[in-house]
């Protein structure tokens, strides 16, 4: 089983990234995927979900109406559109799978400043 995360970078205040999260191993349509992300000297904190399907999102409230969660089952991959970029997003960013059985990424770090 294998999740590898994907786009991240250093980008300015009010810039967008977009991450990807490549899933293999395991049934990926059958999974909901969920980002988190872990700022420093902070605990790792949820930040949106999709459902195995796609027909359901839900956003943490810090994100909501800057981020977007999607999938595309045919390519067993992830993505979190992120815009409208803020300092406080600045963390590293992990994908999970959960169903079955949970899995994580590795994480993929960004890093929101001028």
């Amino acid at each position: 089983v294998q999740l590898v995360e994907s786009g991240g970078g250093l980008v300015q205040p009010g810039g967008s990234l977009r991450l990807s999260c490549a899933a293999s191993g395991f049934t990926f349509s059958r999974y909901a995927m969920s980002w988190y992300r872990q700022a420093p000297g902070k605990e790792r904190e949820w930040v949106a979900v999709i459902t195995s399907l796609g027909v359901g999102t839900n956003y943490a409230d810090s994100v909501k109406g800057r981020f977007t969660i999607s999938r595309d089952n045919a390519k067993n991959t992830v993505y979190l559109q992120m815009n409208s970029l803020e300092p406080e997003d600045t963390g590293v960013y992990y994908c999970n799978a959960r169903g079955a059985n949970v899995y994580w990424g590795q994480g993929t770090q960004v890093t929101v400043s001028s």
